[in-house]
């Protein structure tokens, strides 16, 4: 299959999946709208890595864009931390239908488009002022075939001085098996696997999805650090963490109190994400 049918195949899974995490999956949505201090556990993880890199310690002010935004909650989240001319992308319309109908019943200043993240830049070229602060976590790269466009997309966008932020799941994941215990891809960037799976990565969903097909690439550290380098951006800080957004492996167990995953701490203990903050030079 080619890679336009690869990627029609996701749009068509996360246009089904908007449907589900909207629906219950992500939770009390409504409960999240109606609550104005409402911040998501992803992006509290994500402020923590972010903060250090901008004015002040706060994102209050700052112009920012969301890539692969999904139904926004995120979104809503960044827009409610005081971030300004807040934009999100995401390739699903169904995604962005959800997204938008969450804004505007929380109140939110948000405008969404859509587009695949690798041409954010083409969808966004109006913006000639350009983002404060890009972000991107929790899931993102490994649905993308190449990084070197999305590299690209990002520096054009951010303004000068402008910070770049992923928080997202470890390249190594790639390589194991669904038990956490299996080598089972290569964990080198350029592999792909494909597979179908009629549920999310939210409990009481399998069942639920129709266009079961997904296509997932590998993305090593090497190439992620090399195309934003190319792009011209300065890399100032990788992390590596303990917490995940989803139960990527099943071993892993739910820690209330950081509303996220972890190894079990009788295991041995792997990173389960990574987070990288690059900056575009004045």
């Amino acid at each position: 299959m080619s890679t336009n049918h690869d990627i029609q195949d996701n749009l068509s899974n996360w246009d089904d999946r908007a449907n589900i995490h909207a629906g219950g999956g992500y939770g009390d949505i409504a409960g999240f709208i109606n609550n104005p201090n409402g911040v998501t556990g992803t992006v509290k993880r994500d402020l923590e890595v972010l903060l250090p890199h901008l004015p002040a310690n706060s994102v209050k002010g700052q112009r920012l864009l969301h890539l692969q935004s999904h139904i926004g909650t995120d979104t809503l989240s960044w827009w409610r931390l005081g971030a300004v001319h807040v934009h999100g992308i995401d390739f699903s319309p169904n995604s962005l239908h959800y997204a938008r109908d969450i804004a505007k019943q929380a109140g939110a200043d948000i405008t969404y488009v859509q587009s695949d993240a690798r041409y954010a830049a083409k969808a966004l070229a109006n913006e000639a002022q350009g983002f404060d602060v890009i972000v991107t976590s929790a899931g993102t790269i490994t649905w993308l075939p190449d990084l070197q466009d999305w590299a690209n997309s990002i520096a054009a966008l951010l303004a000068p001085d402008g910070v770049f932020m992923i928080r997202d799941n470890h390249p190594l994941l790639f390589a194991l098996d669904n038990d956490g215990l299996t080598i089972t891809q290569n964990y080198f960037s350029g592999a792909e696997i494909s597979y179908d799976s009629d549920g999310s990565y939210t409990a009481g969903s399998k069942g639920l999805i129709q266009h079961t097909r997904n296509h997932n690439w590998a993305h090593d550290f090497q190439e992620i650090t090399s195309v934003l380098l190319k792009a011209g951006l300065t890399i100032e800080a990788l992390g590596e963490q303990r917490i995940t957004d989803w139960q990527a492996l099943p071993m892993l167990t739910f820690n209330q109190e950081e509303d996220g995953w972890q190894m079990p701490a009788d295991l041995p203990q792997i990173p389960l994400t990574f987070s990288l903050v690059a900056r575009k030079q004045i």
